[in-house]
């Protein structure tokens, strides 16, 4: 393939057209751009040739690597269509003759791209990228078939997700928190990963509602289920309470997507004229589009009911104050599993103390350890998940001694 060829190939990408936007496969373009324009410009082909390689070296020396992981994680028209029936055949055809392209792609060195443009003694000084010979049919292949897991575009990427103007932007260093790092509560995160697993198989899974005293571990419990199953395709969105008028649309957008979704919503709790109210009871069941397999809402809240309430409201003038109790009750009604979180008793404070002592590797008399971890309780305001780990954070800082 000659240089011409190569330039033109690149800049014919169809199915593949994302990778356009990646800022080492623009620099490459760059560089087969001015080879095409003015081979003999040893500057300016210098110039491209090293702001392509240092974009490279950032992450790789490999360039068929590089090249071969963005082809299989980019989304594409192809892979959407997948995603909810057969792909016709003129993407197909049309994916597959972009596939041979970029297989060759893998293996271009520096060298052949400066015989292509007819200046292959030039440059000696610069350093030669590696390539790696790879067959990106069978490797897109098996991509596609394990979609369902591994996801496409930022989704291959990222499993955390916040929401911004009403799009997804992914979470770059998300909460490591694991299972295995939360003592305590063991029953009660059981029936929340239960109803999780029910969503990776494709079964009903309900709506989840985690409620109860502060510091129990409501909202970690959510994060370590998302990190469990992040490698089964599960994928958390982070959504605030003023931001529920979007999600309509970004779920329309998830229920495509062969992923599971877990929509979190940390720390949910209303007054009686909140706007967002009615925009989470249609999210919940009440909106005339069906409810979409992949997707379930996790909410966490310190108040069963979710709306604050004051004694005038049951004293007032409200002539049908039963229908407007109902009304306001029907919200958390809505969340098909309610997990209760209760502030733990003293047995179970110490079993959670010890196992995170374990953790931390604090050797210390586990008499002393329980008598200074109670009197840390007390002036914390009482004990929970949340203060054990603190106190234990703070032997192992040496803080307590």
């Amino acid at each position: 393939m000659n240089l011409t060829e190569w330039n033109a190939r690149l800049h014919g990408l169809v199915i593949f057209r994302a990778l356009l936007d990646d800022d080492v496969i623009a620099k490459l373009v760059d560089l087969t751009d001015r080879m095409a324009a003015a081979p003999q410009s040893t500057g300016a082909v210098c110039n491209a040739a090293a702001s392509f390689e240092a974009a490279l070296f950032e992450h790789t020396t490999n360039f068929g690597e590089y090249l071969s992981a963005a082809v299989l994680e980019a989304e594409t028209v192809c892979v959407r269509q997948a995603a909810v029936s057969e792909v016709p055949p003129v993407l197909q055809t049309a994916l597959d003759n972009e596939l041979d392209f970029l297989r060759q792609l893998c293996s271009l060195t520096l060298d052949e791209l400066l015989d292509a443009a007819g200046a292959a003694d030039k440059l000696p000084f610069l350093p030669r990228w590696e390539t790696k010979a790879i067959d990106l049919h069978a490797a897109y292949a098996q991509r596609m078939s394990e979609v369902g897991k591994k996801g496409y575009g930022m989704f291959a990427k990222h499993h955390v997700f916040t929401v911004e103007n009403g799009q997804l932007v992914p979470v770059r260093y998300p909460d490591p928190q694991r299972l295995d790092e939360l003592p305590g509560y063991e029953q009660e995160r059981e029936k929340v990963i239960a109803n999780t697993r029910a969503l990776l198989a494709g079964m009903p899974a309900n709506n989840v509602l985690l409620y109860g005293d502060a510091g129990t571990g409501k909202s970690s419990t959510v994060k370590a289920i998302a990190n469990e199953f992040a490698a089964d395709g599960l994928r958390l969105v982070e959504v605030k309470k003023n931001q529920l008028y979007q999600i309509p649309d970004l779920m329309d957008k998830l229920a495509a997507n062969p992923l599971k979704f877990i929509l979190f919503i940390d720390d949910l709790s209303f007054t009686a004229n909140d706007d967002n109210f009615a925009a989470l009871k249609a999210i919940l069941e009440g909106s005339v589009g069906g409810r979409a397999r992949n997707i379930a809402v996790y909410a966490t809240s310190n108040r069963r009911h979710l709306i604050k309430e004051t004694l005038s409201d049951r004293t007032g003038d409200d002539i049908h104050e039963a229908d407007t109790r109902q009304e306001l009750m029907s919200l958390s009604a809505r969340f098909g599993l309610t997990v209760t979180f209760q502030r733990p008793e003293k047995a179970r404070f110490e079993v959670i103390l010890t196992e995170l002592a374990k953790q931390h590797g604090i050797e210390m008399p586990h008499d002393e350890l329980l008598t200074k971890a109670e009197a840390f309780a007390i002036r914390a305001g009482g004990r929970s998940p949340r203060v054990a780990k603190q106190f234990i954070e703070q032997c192992a800082a040496g803080v307590q001694k």
